[in-house]
């Protein structure tokens, strides 16, 4: 286990796996690091160097009541890379940690990133605006605050089944599975993740996301039900130059569990090319 510490004092947990060419995860709203162990096992059997962070506030980092919106997030990010000297980089983000990665390259540039992938991730923008109008209202992330402040165990526990589609006809999805992301969910400060509602849903990634300067690949399930792709995927795609789009037909938000294999095998597939 490793522990960086960044300007304002916050611990950040990280966890650093196999060797070669470092490939930077960063999760979803309100996970851990442990939400990549599928696709670090993968890849560092497979000849790279896997490294994943708690976001503060989240998992074994520090729970600072400050600091939780998306420029110190991505500032994280960027103390992590430094901290490890990590050069020609491929950073990975899920869903809130799709955020990161774009703010990251928005505020930190390319220089240390070699490649990016987005997979369910959150940019442009999910909140409906004016210039955005398929967002998602503000009742939506209301009532996302509202219940987690009323139960949050209960909430996540709720959550668990539209994330990774278990609400579906036919669906596979085992209860382990989805005490897993309550587990990860309930090691989180609930002041940090109660903010980082607003973070993921509230900031505007449009022009982070024309930073982009590097191979990038975008991941999405077209029935995820937390991410809806009309707002997200389908406009990132077209903002990020030459960016990659997939689409999973019927998948959900979590496709780095539910549909695991074609994750690794796209992302593998994407690393080599």
């Amino acid at each position: 286990m490793g522990m960086i510490t960044t300007k304002d004092g916050t611990e950040i947990y990280y966890k650093d796996w196999g060797q070669g060419q470092p490939v930077v995860f960063s999760h979803g709203w309100p996970l851990t690091a442990d939400a990549w162990d599928d696709q670090m096992v993968f890849l560092a059997s497979h000849g790279y160097r896997c490294i994943a962070h708690d976001r503060r506030g989240h998992g074994r980092s520090s729970q600072p009541w400050d600091g939780n919106e998306m420029d110190t997030y991505a500032d994280d990010l960027a103390a992590l890379v430094e901290a490890l000297d990590l050069k020609d980089a491929i950073h990975i983000g899920h869903s809130t940690g799709g955020g990161e990665v774009a703010r990251y390259i928005g505020r930190h540039g390319t220089k240390r990133v070699a490649k990016a992938v987005l997979i369910s991730a959150v940019p442009p923008i999910m909140l409906k605006t004016e210039a955005n109008p398929g967002g998602l209202p503000l009742e939506t992330f209301d009532d996302i605050r509202a219940g987690v402040s009323a139960d949050r165990s209960q909430f996540f526990k709720d959550l668990s089944a539209p994330f990774f589609g278990a609400n579906r006809q036919g669906a596979n999805v085992s209860q382990g599975l989805r005490d897993w992301f309550w587990l990860q969910g309930m090691m989180g400060g609930v002041k940090n993740e109660l903010d980082c509602i607003k973070a993921f849903s509230e900031t505007d990634f449009t022009e982070d996301l024309k930073k982009f300067d590097v191979p990038t690949l975008i991941l999405h399930g077209d029935d995820d039900q937390i991410v809806p792709i009309g707002a997200s995927a389908m406009l990132s795609s077209k903002i990020v130059p030459d960016a990659t789009l997939k689409i999973y037909p019927g998948a959900d938000h979590g496709i780095c569990s539910t549909r695991k294999d074609e994750v690794n095998a796209d992302i593998l597939q994407f690393l080599k090319s």
